[in-house]
């Protein structure tokens, strides 16, 4: 299962028009987003922080393949939040069922980054799936 969900109109997300880098912690690893070569994978909406991950190597514990029927890929967005594509209700009803929400917090699946500006994102322990990633 991946790609969106038919039932969620995602129309007006704003894609990238130019590179920009996300910072994935507490990995610290940073990736350059090249919007001419997204879709990288079928893994969320197009261009968001799932896909983006996936496509690199970087996973995200995704239950519901990336198409917003759970809250699995529940990220903190640390820096650059403002250039996000803002939460539907979809995505905000499952973020009610997250263990530590923040203000931050967002679902990788549905979160767009419009690349006007690098963005710092934080896989939060109890979503780092260890037996892939070592610790």
């Amino acid at each position: 299962m991946g790609g969106s969900n038919p039932y969620i109109d995602n129309s007006n997300v704003a894609r990238p028009t130019k590179p920009y880098k996300i910072r994935f912690l507490p990995m610290d690893v940073t990736l350059e987003v090249d919007p001419k070569k997204l879709p990288y994978d079928d893994h969320g909406l197009e261009g968001s922080i799932l896909e983006i991950a996936m496509g690199h190597g970087i996973d995200i514990d995704h239950a519901c393949g990336g198409v917003c029927a759970c809250s699995t890929c529940h990220i903190l967005v640390k820096e650059g939040l403002e250039t996000c594509n803002e939460p539907i209700d979809a995505e905000l009803d499952q973020l009610d069922n997250a263990p530590k929400t923040t203000f931050q917090s967002r679902l990788a699946c549905q979160t767009v980054p419009n690349g006007s500006r690098d963005i710092t994102v934080q896989i939060p322990s109890w979503n780092r799936n260890l037996a892939r990633e070592g610790a």
